[in-house]
């Protein structure tokens, strides 16, 4: 097979409609799923393939699954109905299994957000169960960086050292001071994508409702930084308990970090780092 990495970025364009839209700009659950194809498509084209169709070395279908995710610099809050948006992206291989993409949100000239995705290539083990994901063993992918892509190999590998720094400080964090616990049921119909995994967005969407129901604000915050760290994932019908403890912040800013887990067994499957700033305090900002 013949093979490639992207020499110039995958660009988009788009126009705000309301599938894109939400009460405070851009949806980040739309722009998750929009950056979540692309990765995909991405990866196709870095392996000389048209669409995106990959076996592991036994001739397996597998998929590929996001271990690690992060949205900075958010500013979806400023994208209307109408505004013209686009999307720039561009990936490369990480090792055999892994490929790290970038995505640039741009809307008149400036940038909206910045979307950085980590992926491994995963098969089930067991026929029908999500329980038995695991990663896949890949026989035929290119791996190798060209020097014109210097530059992003050495933001996938500051994105790595970033998720593992990151995680190794949370689990010093054993206080229960400001913690709230909620469940939740994921609906096969909205939450599960069409190889019947639950979708990595859903876990952004089970984290703001926990937040919704515990701070239950008139105005939500706005979006600046969110990572989601992914372990696992579950079947339909299993339950998701999220625990959400509110960190110490400036005035005018919301941040938490939430661990989700896996209510058949317990199992941690996700964690999410969320920073926000008030509707209030950006207006005032603005002014």
């Amino acid at each position: 097979m013949s093979t490639h990495l992207l020499p110039t970025p995958l660009l988009a364009h788009y126009s705000a409609g309301m599938p894109q839209l939400c009460s405070s700009g851009l949806s980040e659950n739309w722009l998750l799923k929009e950056c979540g194809h692309r990765h995909w498509l991405a990866i196709a084209h870095s392996q000389g393939q048209v669409r995106p169709e990959f076996r592991d070395a036994l001739g397996h279908k597998v998929y590929a699954a996001f271990s690690l995710v992060r949205i900075a610099h958010a500013q979806l809050e400023r994208i209307e109905e109408h505004d013209v948006f686009s999307i720039s992206t561009q990936c490369l291989p990480v090792g055999r299994t892994q490929h790290y993409s970038q995505h640039v949100l741009v809307s008149r000239g400036q940038r909206m957000a910045l979307v950085e995705m980590l992926s491994v290539f995963v098969r089930r083990t067991q026929a029908g169960s999500n329980r038995s994901i695991a990663r896949a063993v890949m026989a035929t992918l290119q791996a190798a960086c060209p020097s014109s892509q210097a530059a992003l190999a050495e933001a996938a590998e500051a994105f790595v050292q970033h998720g593992r720094a990151r995680r190794a400080a949370s689990s010093r964090q054993t206080s229960d001071a400001d913690l709230h616990t909620s469940a939740y049921t994921p609906c096969p119909y909205n939450d599960f994508n069409g190889a019947n995994l639950l979708y990595f967005s859903s876990f952004q969407s089970m984290v703001d409702r926990a937040e919704g129901a515990y701070l239950q604000s008139p105005r939500p915050a706005l979006l600046r930084e969110r990572e989601l760290v992914f372990y696992g994932n579950l079947d339909i019908g299993d339950s998701v308990r999220t625990q959400l403890r509110r960190d110490a912040g400036p005035a005018g800013q919301l941040a938490h970090h939430s661990l989700l887990h896996r209510g058949s067994d317990g199992i941690c499957i996700a964690e999410v780092f969320t920073r926000k700033q008030s509707a209030h305090q950006a207006l005032a900002l603005a002014a």
